[in-house]
C-alpha cells in the first residue's frame, strides 16, 4: 500500500468511526523504519484542508507516524473544522517522508524546489516549510514565508536547516 492511500484508509476509518487499521503495514516506496511525516489533505480545487506533521520520528514507527499524523491532519490542524464523512470522496492525500535536516551555511544552498526548510530564530521561534509548494518558487520567497509562519521578524538572526522529502501523493 502506498503512503497516501494508507494515510486515506486511517482518515475514512477514523471519520466513519471505524478505528484504525491493523498493523504492521507494508508502505510501498518507504525504506526508513522511523522519520517524521506530513500528511496534507487538499480539495479537488487543491485548496488546503489539512496539514499536520512531525519533523523528527515521535512513534515507534513511520507507519505509526504517518497513522498518527493523518488523524491529526483531518481532526486537529487548528485553521479548519474537522473533516465530515461527506468530505471524503473530495479530498487528495499526500505523505511526505522527511529525510533527516542539516544546517546550511548560505542561502545560496537552497532550492525552494527540492529543499524544505527549517527557520529558527534565537528567541526560540521556529517554523518549517515543505519543498515545493506553490506560489514559493524563489529562495526568498521561501525563507520570508516562512520567517512570517514563526513569526520571526526581518531583524532577527535567523538559523536555516534544509531537509529533503520523498513525496507521495494521489496521481503520481
Amino acid at each position: 500500500m502506498r503512503p497516501e492511500e494508507f494515510a486515506r484508509l486511517v482518515i475514512e476509518n477514523h471519520v466513519k468511526g471505524n478505528g484504525k487499521p491493523e498493523l504492521p503495514i507494508k508502505l510501498t516506496g518507504v525504506d526508513v523504519e522511523k522519520a517524521g511525516a506530513f500528511v496534507s489533505l487538499k480539495t479537488l480545487d487543491g485548496d488546503l484542508r489539512g496539514c499536520i506533521g512531525t519533523i523528527a520520528p515521535t512513534r515507534e514507527s513511520v507507519v505509526e507516524e504517518i497513522m498518527h499524523n493523518a488523524i491529526s491532519s483531518a481532526t486537529k490542524d487548528p485553521r479548519f473544522p474537522p473533516v465530515q464523512e461527506f468530505e471524503l470522496d473530495s479530498l487528495k492525500y499526500s505523505v511526505d517522508v522527511l529525510h533527516l535536516s542539516e544546517k546550511v551555511s548560505s542561502l545560496d544552498e537552497l532550492d525552494p524546489k527540492v529543499y524544505g526548510i527549517i527557520v529558527s530564530s534565537e528567541k526560540g521561534r521556529q517554523a518549517l516549510l515543505l519543498p515545493d509548494l506553490e506560489g514559493l518558487d524563489t529562495i526568498e520567497k521561501q525563507v520570508a514565508a516562512c520567517m512570517r509562519k514563526a513569526g520571526i521578524s526581518l531583524e532577527e538572526k535567523i538559523a536555516v536547516q534544509r531537509f529533503k522529502v520523498d513525496r507521495f501523493s494521489q496521481g503520481k
